[in-house]
């Protein structure tokens, strides 16, 4: 019943102007900074490694920033997923390399996680003309997952495969030319994942674009999705050359590089709720 209420809000949400919704987003922003600690802890912990050079206070701020950019972003997903297409076409600022998202070309899309992944992925499958493909976690409560799985296949016949589905359908898809929208930069358990450096602290990170790139023989496009004012920018930056190289492990490590300059661009919409250094190597302490 709750997500069912919470599914009709958003449909409501979706109808006020965007400055109204984001003002929303930036008080329930700060309410959630005060009321959930040990995601809190865990954003503080995650900047002060990455940003040694911070002051306590300067921290303390971008938390803040961190936990308002998050739950703007999740508001904004009333009007992505119920506003007018082309309302969401006004609110979507596709720019950048989009020639190298063209043709048929295997292409695996590096999209860090940024809050506005899903305004990325929605203006990509709106507006660019291809059909993509994605991985997609089951949601535990499945009223959400539907609503979810919905919205997210709103636009362009986009196609989500479960975990659980393998990597062999991603590769058939990804082969007969549905750029594959790839999240790898994430802790996902020691068990898939190779320790690389992370502003300088080693982290388990998934191989997987270095993997889906050779197998799928695809170039590697990352896009970045900002929130702006008047929505989204979402930036296709130019191919990797001479990406992968068929290290995985140099790969990876070159992935993270790259992602950091990313991050230095807007530190405040970057995803620090999560724990991207709950895995250490053997030896090394916990530090959450």
């Amino acid at each position: 019943m709750l997500s069912q209420l919470g599914i009709g809000l958003m449909h409501l949400l979706a109808r006020l102007p965007l400055a109204w919704l984001r003002a929303l987003g930036g008080l329930l922003g700060w309410l959630l900074y005060a009321l959930v600690i040990p995601r809190r802890r865990v954003a503080s912990v995650n900047l002060r490694l990455c940003f040694p050079e911070l002051s306590n206070r300067q921290i303390r701020m971008l938390v803040r920033q961190t936990f308002v950019r998050f739950t703007q972003a999740w508001l904004d997903r009333g009007w992505l997923w119920h506003g007018a297409p082309e309302l969401v076409r006004k609110r979507l600022r596709l720019t950048g390399a989009l020639d190298d998202l063209q043709g048929s070309d295997p292409v695996v899309i590096f999209a860090p996680h940024f809050v506005g992944l899903d305004a990325g992925w929605t203006a990509l499958t709106q507006q660019l003309g291809r059909r993509l493909s994605t991985i997609y976690t089951d949601q535990s409560n499945k009223v959400l997952d539907a609503w979810m799985l919905r919205g997210r296949q709103r636009f362009g016949q986009a196609r989500l495969f479960g975990r659980i589905e393998g990597v062999k359908v991603l590769l058939a898809a990804l082969r007969a030319g549905d750029p594959l929208y790839l999240l790898p930069d994430m802790n996902f358990g020691p068990e898939e994942s190779v320790f690389v450096p992370f502003y300088g602290i080693s982290a388990a990170t998934v191989p997987s674009l270095s993997r889906f790139a050779r197998l799928g023989r695809a170039k590697v496009v990352p896009v970045v999705t900002r929130m702006t004012g008047q929505g989204y920018e979402v930036q296709v930056l130019p191919s990797w050359k001479g990406f992968p190289t068929g290290d995985a492990l140099a790969d990876t490590a070159l992935m993270n590089r790259r992602l950091e300059r990313l991050i230095d661009s807007m530190p405040e919409q970057y995803f620090w709720v999560h724990k991207r250094f709950k895995d250490r190597p053997p030896g090394l302490p916990p530090v959450y």
